[in-house]
């Protein structure tokens, strides 16, 4: 379990985007702490979703909320400045994207961002694991990256426990965060493991009280905190 602070992220990815100023401000005032923002490119992942112009459109729209940019693109060195310059908060670049990871997260924790490392389900956690002290955030995939309403891959959770174990055996203030399937049934499983930042797209936008369903995560999360 993590002594992280509890963070729910809403993906606006799930949002009515024929209303977005209305959805951002009903999750904001219902009480996210972030928004999660999910940038595809059409080759990385088999679907195109947003650019820049959409984070700066969430930045204008939510102005006091932490912007999470998760970039699903194949070249996230090219474009990680603009990113950061249209708004980004936390930008996190797949693992797997053809770059320098190392030079890319330094660009990023270097334009004062937090920088992020996003792993598709695939991927060992071993491999991330020298990146730990680069990075403010770990991004565990817990669906195939591409698209939205896919089932939670409770496996990926054992990555998420290698990981806790090592921010807490060296004392890295690394946040852990899942994407994928996450409601409240998976939430619980999830932050047990060692999962502090929970993205939910589905889950949250569906909802007609999303408020109510942000503060049921975050009980849910509570009851294993509270067993643990």
């Amino acid at each position: 379990m993590s002594l992280r602070p509890l963070i729910i992220a809403p993906s606006v990815l799930a949002a009515d985007l024929a209303h977005l100023a209305r959805e951002v401000r009903r999750a904001v005032d219902g009480g996210a702490d972030w928004l999660h923002v999910d940038i595809m490119d059409g080759h990385f992942v088999p679907n195109i979703s947003f650019g820049p112009e959409m984070v700066r459109t969430l930045r204008r729209v939510a102005p006091e909320v932490t912007l999470d940019v998760h970039l699903m693109i194949e070249q996230p060195e090219r474009y990680a400045r603009t990113f950061i310059e249209s708004g980004a908060d936390v930008l996190s670049v797949h693992l797997e994207a053809h770059q320098n990871i190392r030079r890319t997260l330094a660009t990023i924790r270097g334009m004062g961002c937090r920088a992020g490392l996003a792993i598709n389900p695939l991927t060992m956690i071993e491999v991330a694991l020298p990146l730990l002290s680069r990075i403010d955030l770990l991004l565990c995939m817990t669906v195939n990256p591409g698209f939205g309403g896919q089932a939670f891959m409770g496996e990926v959770l054992e990555k998420v426990r290698a990981a806790r174990r090592v921010t807490r055996e060296f004392d890295l203030p690394v946040d852990i965060e899942v994407d994928g399937g996450v409601d409240d049934a998976t939430v619980g499983p999830a932050v047990a493991a060692g999962a502090n930042v929970i993205v939910a797209g589905t889950f949250l936008f569906k909802q007609q009280d999303l408020g109510a369903a942000i503060a049921r995560l975050r009980c849910k999360a509570a009851e294993i905190s509270s067993a643990g």
